[in-house]
């Protein structure tokens, strides 16, 4: 049967490309992905996904509303979408070897603060307590950072939250302070989780200090979730009564969330009977409907393709490599005089401490980018804004999705360093205010050396391609 056209006259709307319906916002578009080839990517939380991925991101999949759980929908015509998410559920599940007597997952969060939120909801009540790792010190936005003026995000706002805090001195969690301010604080649930912190945790004694108070502990793994799937660092799973992650950063997956929750056996009651989990519908109920409507089936598609290549030999090689360039990058970054927080890194990230140096991560961040390295500016241990911060974090994900080896990260070391010295220059000339140091990067004397920074940046991340940048838009 001929298929009946769309539009009487010429082409319609819904057939017309990008390129010709909106020829404007394809040029920014195309300028984007220019800006994504000729720059070093070092943003520790983005990567380059796969042309799979990509596929099932614009695929048909896009439409489809879905609310509720596979076999248990609030819309029909949704067959297919079953299949589809309960493959990426078995998957998720494979990928970081739990069988489905002990673990359960939801694969629907639109992402991982999301996720985060929802595993609130779901073991908490409203004011309940909470202990999570210090934004400062390297924890993140959703594990409960307010200041002393205010509640800065929802887990704070809803939730009674008190930080544990990283030793001053080495950098690294202090787990015997933590233990005795949760004799004080009585959390209901302890959060291990980072987006700032270079070391692996220590799962076990997390475990330990969450049991003295029977808390449960909930793992946050979103930045490192690649890394355990690779093998290449411990898994919180054994430990932990709930996982959330991210998919993409070191998983490389789309802009999506999975929630891992515990089933089964959890304890021994006074009597001696067993306590079993109940987090399957409290967790399912959170996302939906407690937080969420329909979910986005094309990046549950996008993640169930993803964690397929994440059980690969060449993703766990692709694995070992991010940490055996992000530790490469750390000692050339130290044998020019760095001091990195912890000292080191056993991850895909770096924190690079520039208190004593004049600069500030605010700094250090602009004058990278105008070289067209892009990372972020980051607190570190000690800071009081996270606006004007102490350091700044380098991630090896994207880079080596693009193929750069631990010889490559001598190079982006001195191309760092050359940068930051071009800082310390117009700072000397500007003063302290962040506007004033961008009025003078610019001026004729510093001009120059940026400009021939910028093009051996450029030539250099040129010679290396991303993924699905051979398909046309």
């Amino acid at each position: 049967m001929a298929l009946r056209p769309t539009g009487s006259r010429g082409m319609s709307l819904l057939t017309t490309p990008l390129n010709q319906s909106d020829p404007e916002l394809y040029q920014l578009i195309l300028k984007e992905r220019r800006r994504q080839q000729s720059c070093l990517n070092m943003i520790a939380s983005e990567n380059y996904i796969a042309v799979s991925v990509l596929q099932c991101l614009s695929s048909c999949l896009v439409t489809k509303y879905s609310e509720g759980l596979p076999g248990k929908r609030y819309y029909a015509g949704t067959e297919v979408i079953d299949e589809i998410e309960r493959l990426c559920q078995d998957r998720a599940l494979k990928t970081f070897n739990l069988n489905s007597y002990e673990w359960g997952v939801n694969v629907q969060p639109y992402s991982g603060s999301p996720a985060n939120l929802a595993v609130y909801m779901a073991l908490l009540q409203p004011h309940d307590r909470i202990m999570g790792l210090d934004l400062p010190d390297g924890g993140h936005l959703s594990h409960g950072f307010m200041t002393a003026k205010r509640r800065v995000s929802a887990s704070s706002i809803f939730y009674e939250s008190m930080p544990y805090k990283v030793d001053p001195v080495t950098g690294m969690i202090d787990y015997d302070r933590l233990a005795e301010n949760a004799r004080l604080f009585k959390p209901k649930v302890i959060i291990a989780g980072i987006s700032c912190y270079s070391r692996v945790l220590n799962y076990s004694r997390f475990r330990e200090i969450a049991d003295e108070h029977g808390a449960y502990l909930f793992s946050d793994m979103a930045h490192v979730s690649g890394l355990v799937a690779g093998g290449v660092i411990p898994s919180p799973f054994p430990y932990s009564d709930v996982v959330s992650t991210t998919t993409h950063k070191t998983l490389r997956g789309p802009k999506s969330g999975l929630i891992f929750y515990r089933k089964g056996f959890r304890s021994v009651g006074k009597r001696g009977q067993p306590l079993m989990y109940d987090l399957e519908d409290r967790v399912n109920q959170a996302v939906f409907p407690g937080l969420q409507g329909g979910p986005h089936n094309h990046h549950i598609a996008g993640t169930a393709t993803t964690l397929l290549q994440a059980q690969s030999s060449e993703f766990k090689k692709y694995a070992k490599q991010i940490v055996l360039n992000s530790q490469a990058l750390c000692r050339s970054l130290q044998q020019r005089g760095y001091r990195i927080a912890t000292n080191g890194t056993d991850v895909h990230l770096l924190l690079v401490d520039l208190r004593g140096s004049g600069l500030d991560g605010a700094k250090a961040e602009y004058i990278l980018e105008q070289v067209n390295i892009i990372c972020n500016k980051n607190t570190v241990p000690g800071d009081t804004s996270a606006l004007r911060p102490s350091g700044f974090r380098l991630g090896t994900a994207a880079l080596t999705t693009q193929g750069f080896l631990e010889v490559d990260m001598e190079t982006i070391a001195e191309f760092v360093d050359c940068a930051l010295k071009i800082g310390q220059e117009v700072l000397e000339a500007s003063g302290s205010k962040l506007s004033e140091f961008k009025k003078v990067v610019y001026a004729k004397s510093f001009a120059r050396k940026i400009k021939e920074l910028k093009s051996k940046v450029r030539k250099f991340a040129e010679a290396f391609s991303i993924p699905y940048f051979q398909y046309n838009l």
